[in-house]
């Protein structure tokens, strides 16, 4: 027998005490790599409730009479909760629906706040990297200092041009 068995062999038979939620959690992990090639079945859900829909031909139909007899009450009664639960769901979809689409406005929101950033940066960088390569194309020539104010104009009106277009952009 290898040492690699014993090992395993020992760790089995040892006792496993769990104090928290986290050992459950590593025992159930454990579990799962012992053999990783199984599937593993992961439930669905809670499904969402619905409506039932409303029934066709109505029994039990309260009068208006009086002197009703004593088991029309548990009716009334039975009917009253039945309705009063349809509007308490019909209100709790709605808040529901209300609370989604303030969500999804809100991400809609920090998603076109986020690309006006990112967008004003990469103008930011792209004007930047315009400008260095401006500065690498402009040959730096001394041709002496007789020359040395002609170029210079030259210099202010070719500085004047990248301005403009730069504004431009």
């Amino acid at each position: 027998m290898s040492c690699k068995t014993k090992k395993s062999d020992e760790e089995e038979k040892k006792p496993v005490v769990i104090k928290n939620a986290t050992d459950i959690q590593r025992l159930k992990l454990e579990k799962l790599m012992r053999n990783p090639d199984k599937p593993v079945v992961i439930p669905d859900g809670p499904r969402e409730k619905s409506l039932a829909p409303p029934p066709d031909f109505v029994r039990n139909v309260m009068g208006s009479s009086a002197g009703a007899g004593s088991g029309e009450f548990h009716v009334y009664r039975h009917l009253r909760r039945k309705e009063y639960a349809r509007q308490k769901f019909i209100q709790e979809k709605s808040e529901k629906e209300k609370l989604d689409e303030e969500y999804q406005r809100k991400l809609e929101e920090n998603k076109k706040i986020a690309d006006e950033k990112t967008a004003k940066k990469r103008a930011k960088r792209l004007k930047k990297k315009l400008k260095a390569k401006l500065k690498e194309k402009k040959p730096k020539v001394d041709n002496g200092p007789e020359n040395k104010e002609s170029s210079h104009s030259e210099d202010s009106d070719k500085s004047d041009t990248e301005n403009t277009t730069n504004e431009n952009t």
